[in-house]
């Protein structure tokens, strides 16, 4: 069975920075695409950022390409969101998710796609 750890998130001011770790287990980690959402009080899941098994390649929602960077490394069976430069908006509770073998791109912009979620990690974001 897939496990999904996240982990480094916490109070921070506008313009500083996090990292967000994913620590997967369960299954050959190598094989799998993984992206995180985000869930504000009142707000909708949406997507942040995926990787994908293959290649890699790399997706990002336009309100965070050029302030975040999605990462992995399969050696350590774990993906890594860089959030920087980091506005209030940012607020939310932040989910890693992994499909296995998942490369087509409408699918891992959207939850739908993902079959294993983590219990997340709380990002808040001071003005």
């Amino acid at each position: 069975q897939v496990q999904l750890v996240e982990s480094g998130g916490g109070l921070v001011q506008a313009g500083g920075s996090l990292r967000l770790s994913c620590v997967f287990s369960g299954r050959t980690f190598s094989t799998y695409t993984v992206g995180w959402f985000r869930q504000a009080p009142g707000k909708e899941r949406e997507f942040v950022a995926a990787i994908t098994w293959t290649g890699p390649s790399t997706y990002y929602a336009d309100s965070v390409k050029g302030r975040f960077a999605i990462s992995r490394d399969n050696s350590k069976n774990t993906v890594y969101l860089q959030m920087n430069s980091l506005k209030p908006e940012d607020t939310a509770f932040y989910y890693c998710a992994a499909k296995n073998g998942l490369s087509y791109y409408r699918m891992v912009l959207t939850a739908d796609g993902y079959d294993y979620w983590g219990q997340g990690t709380q990002v808040t974001v001071s003005s």
